[in-house]
């Protein structure tokens, strides 16, 4: 079993590093700084586990580096990734993944032998692993499978949210390196009606008295202000910047609103250039721009939630980075994921929603006060209502959440998901195996406090796969060994949700007999995710509406699926009852299909988010899922032999979600940081492939497109270059199996396959 390293880094402020204790001893003469870029040079594989949009812009961020320094760097995020992953020959590659990405990766590693070349696995955000979803649970399964089946990749985690950290420590075999270092003073405050108090840990008299605000409100201002924002926030904007943390979505939009109701007509005089480019840069990359922002954007405040494309929340977040905008009005997603520190932070509610906050959330959202660089102290304002000064109190000086374990989340299915997985990578075979491979996750470690029976979790996810058909019990020398069976190894090389893996098997066979592939709608219902049905709430009359703007081939396709027009036109009439009622499930994945099918079209997000009623956010994020979604169908589908067919349909199907876009405009989508405008752009001023891109001068690139900053056209240029060094890359090992292993670079047979592909693109 591998004894790797964890650290426990935050990213921001207070650090701490869970080093490898028996690594450390025995390679201190060969390595004896613990420096993340050395780490990145010196081993062979690098793997940064974090969310999707954070894995997009370090990507980015990433490739000059890559092409300065002489590494590779591979997404894994969306449907983006190679299974199994791509060998480099002559130079290290950094992966750099979501967590679930990441998962299918380590599995795939172990599958072919290949795990121990992976040298360094860095978790950003370690504390996820309690998040309580699947999120958490994948992280925990797949640090468990890197500690059991690699023998010298190092783990190093990162987290600045942790109480616990015993418990990570010895579940990961790890020593801690720990620091309250933070090149910004921050000073903790809280409001209770007018008066201000600072915050002071080590005092008996926990909330100090500082001042009161001083505003001139009129009464009206005080009716639709009663929290003080306005005058919070005038003490620091225009000079300084400020985010204010509220409670919900609908809550950001009206708080900016609110600022910019009462803000002085002369703050649409600072930097009005830049604000107005910043409003013809969200009109040229989104498609249009909602009137909230239209109104606020002037006076260089906007809001940032998930209803934001990612688009919208990118140039937002450039724009407050830049100092083009002041204020964001924001939900607590901002203050875990994307770095923009403010001077000023109001916390406007003790509550997300109806849920109290928790201490590590009020810390990660105090973390975003104070600029290194900008601002010599930082300050945040918790604003409590008289009645919830004690939960204030509690919030501000209480203990850091624990961190625990995610396996046994909706009824222990981490633990069927585990068992699954180690069984397919024929880790274990027996009971006796799979509860000691269980004894060595976080779970066990914790499993007293949450009175879990190990044993009997493993036996339950057994019947479980057992009554699937994932996995067979067998006989051998009277003991009992359990294997996947073909469809359970589907299952896993997909990484299909056990729960939804017989529905997905029973809807493509039943495809299979009537598959209408005159159009993608039959194939693009297939791959609708799941799990988006619960969140999806039909309006019968735009549902009745999309039906009839389906051509006559996609109206059979309807009819196929099960949906007809009939029973859409009862629904929309208010007629519930019906002699025949279509499936619920049904019907849901097909209103979303509908949606999907728009997208693929080139239709933009906001023209379909208008025509269904939903967030943009939502639909965006469910074309991403759906693209990784038709991914694991891919590979799910070449492990079952009687979906052969779907292979080669689905993996072009896979493309055309991926980019929605025509197919000359593809080869520049392939660029990271290049949207569906953005390459428009580019082909426009005669741009038209990859290598035109590599060989181009970046400042050609800004006088020939327009809102083209110097810093993306480099991106874009460096990106273009290492996916151009990828593709030759491949094609020299293509070349070395040809030639029979030969790995000389200046083999004459190769050098000349070489020139041949350089000149069949040019």
């Amino acid at each position: 079993m591998a004894t790797g390293v964890s650290p426990v880094i935050p990213i921001d402020s207070t650090k701490s590093y869970l080093l490898p204790s028996n690594q450390r001893r025995q390679n201190t003469g060969r390595r004896n700084t613990y420096f993340l870029p050395t780490f990145v040079l010196q081993e062979k594989r690098y793997f940064n586990f974090t969310l999707c949009f954070i894995v997009q812009e370090k990507f980015r961020m990433l490739t000059p580096f890559a092409l300065e320094l002489g590494f590779y760097t591979e997404e894994y995020a969306g449907s983006k990734g190679a299974f199994p992953p791509k060998i480099h020959r002559l130079r290290q590659t950094l992966y750099i993944a979501t967590i679930e990405k990441a998962h299918t990766l380590v599995n795939s590693m172990i599958e072919n032998c290949k795990i121990d070349t992976l040298g360094l696995v860095v978790v950003d955000e370690l504390h996820m692993i309690g998040e309580g979803g699947s999120r958490g649970s994948s992280l925990e399964l797949t640090l468990s499978k890197l500690k059991y089946s690699s023998q010298s990749t190092r783990i190093v985690g990162m987290s600045a949210t942790l109480s616990n950290v015993e418990h990570l420590t010895t579940f990961l075999n790890a020593e801690l390196f720990s620091s309250n270092f933070r090149p910004v003073e921050l000073t903790e405050y809280v409001k209770v009606e007018d008066n201000i108090f600072k915050v002071n840990e080590h005092e008996d008299n926990l909330l100090q008295p500082s001042r009161k605000v001083d505003f001139n409100y009129n009464s009206k201002m005080k009716l639709q202000d009663p929290d003080n924002l306005i005058g919070l926030v005038s003490e620091v904007l225009p000079k300084h910047s400020c985010l204010i943390f509220c409670p919900t979505k609908r809550n950001c939009q009206a708080v900016a609103e609110l600022i910019v109701r009462n803000m002085p007509a002369l703050m649409k005089e600072v930097k009005s250039a830049e604000r107005y480019e910043l409003v013809e840069k969200l009109v040229l990359d989104t498609g249009s721009i909602c009137p909230t922002l239209s109104t606020t954007l002037p006076f260089g405040v906007a809001y940032h939630h998930s209803g934001l494309t990612a688009d919208e929340r990118k140039l937002i977040e450039e724009g407050f980075l830049s100092g083009t905008l002041c204020l964001l009005a924001c939900t607590s997603t901002l203050a875990a994921g994307v770095n923009l520190p403010a001077k000023r932070v109001i916390i406007r509610s003790l509550y997300i929603g109806d849920q109290l906050l928790s201490r590590s959330q009020y810390k990660q959202m105090c973390g975003r006060a104070g600029r290194a660089g900008f601002d010599s102290t930082g300050e945040s304002i918790l604003i409590a209502q008289k009645n919830d000064v004690f939960k204030a109190k509690e919030l501000v000086s209480g203990e850091m959440d624990s961190c625990y374990s995610s396996l046994m989340y909706d009824g222990g299915r981490g633990v069927t998901s585990l068992t699954l997985n180690v069984i397919a990578l024929q880790l274990t075979s027996t009971m006796p195996a799979l509860v000691e491979f269980m004894n060595h996750t976080l779970i066990a470690l914790q499993s007293e406090r949450n009175e879990v029976d190990l044993a009997e979790a493993s036996c339950t996810s057994l019947d479980e796969l057992i009554s699937k058909g994932l996995v067979i019990r067998t006989t051998s020398e009277e003991i009992c060994c359990f294997k996947p069976t073909d469809f359970g190894r589907a299952v896993f090389k997909g990484a299909i949700d056990v729960r939804w893996c017989v529905r997905l098997y029973d809807d493509l066979k039943a495809a299979t007999k009537n598959l209408a592939v005159c159009n993608w709608l039959h194939l693009l219902f297939l791959v609708t995710p799941y799990d988006y049905v619960s969140q999806v709430n039909i309006d019968w009359t735009i549902y009745l509406h999309q039906f009839h703007l389906l051509s006559t081939d996609e109206v059979h396709v309807a009819r196929l699926i099960g949906v007809s027009e009939s029973y859409l036109t009862r629904k929309a009439s208010g007629i519930s009852k019906s002699k025949h009622t279509p499936n619920d499930l049904i019907l849901k994945r097909f209103y979303l299909t509908l949606m999907l099918r728009h997208l693929i079209k080139e239709a933009s997000v906001w023209h379909v988010a208008n025509m269904f009623a939903v967030s943009r956010g939502f639909l965006q994020q469910m074309l991403s899922t759906t693209a990784s979604f038709c991914s694991c169908v891919v590979h799910f589908c070449k492990e079952v032999e009687e979906l052969w067919a779907f292979d080669p349909l689905l993996s072009c199907l896979q493309r055309a979600i991926q980019f929605c876009c025509k197919k000359d405009l593809i080869p520049l989508m392939e660029v990271p940081g290049v949207k569906l405008s953005r390459a428009r752009q580019l082909l426009q001023a005669g741009y038209k492939s990859l290598q035109g891109l590599a060989r181009a001068n970046p400042e050609d690139i800004v006088k020939n497109v327009k809102h083209m900053s110097r810093k993306l056209a480099n991106q874009i240029v460096s990106s273009a270059k290492l996916l151009i060094r990828d593709k030759a890359e491949e094609l020299r090992n293509e070349a070395n199996e040809l030639l029979g292993g030969t790995t000389s670079p200046s083999n004459p047979i190769y050098d000349d396959l070489l020139q041949q592909w350089k000149d069949s693109n040019k």
